[in-house]
């Protein structure tokens, strides 16, 4: 304990954050799994299917994902509009992870891997056959991991700006 006190008094609490941002970060974009942020994620997933089911089968698979990536971003805007510019960069980080877990959940599309949750095996799997690009699944989803990637880095490269400004 007396080497965290150390670091917390030597670095500060600003610096410690941005460290294990960095580390965040730099584990989403090559080591990805599912985590306790996910969870999180799943529970605003699950409650845009629950809210849309009223407008049919399509829209409610579709409102998971959507309010899943939404509700993060939101919060973000949220608050960089109110200037609580490392509270911002966090959720954008936050932003970030919640478009890598749907990166996965779409790649496995056709795999089937991941354990089902719901009523659908898979959400994208739905939405991708009816949009005819189910075989495309895969390179889909790497495509918005990378995309994640990039914005992973994005909001570390935000807090260290934040963390420069006087």
């Amino acid at each position: 304990m007396k080497i965290l006190s150390w670091i917390w008094k030597t670095i500060g609490p600003r610096r410690v954050g941005l460290v294990v941002m960095c580390v965040y970060a730099a584990w989403l974009v090559f080591l990805y799994r599912y985590h306790w942020v996910d969870g999180i994620n799943l529970l605003i997933h699950e409650a845009g299917h629950v809210v849309f089911s009223l407008f049919g089968e399509t829209v409610s698979v579709l409102a998971g994902p959507l309010l899943q990536l939404a509700v993060p971003i939101f919060i973000t805007f949220r608050l960089w509009r109110r200037g609580e510019g490392v509270p911002a960069a966090v959720c954008a980080l936050w932003s970030a992870e919640s478009v890598m877990y749907t990166a996965k959940y779409m790649a496995d599309a056709n795999r089937l891997a991941l354990p089902p949750i719901g009523d659908h095996a898979n959400d994208w799997r739905h939405l991708l056959e009816r949009a005819g690009a189910l075989e495309s699944a895969e390179e889909i989803g790497l495509a918005l991991h990378l995309l994640a990637s990039a914005a992973a880095i994005g909001a570390v490269w935000w807090t260290i700006r934040l963390e420069s400004e006087p």
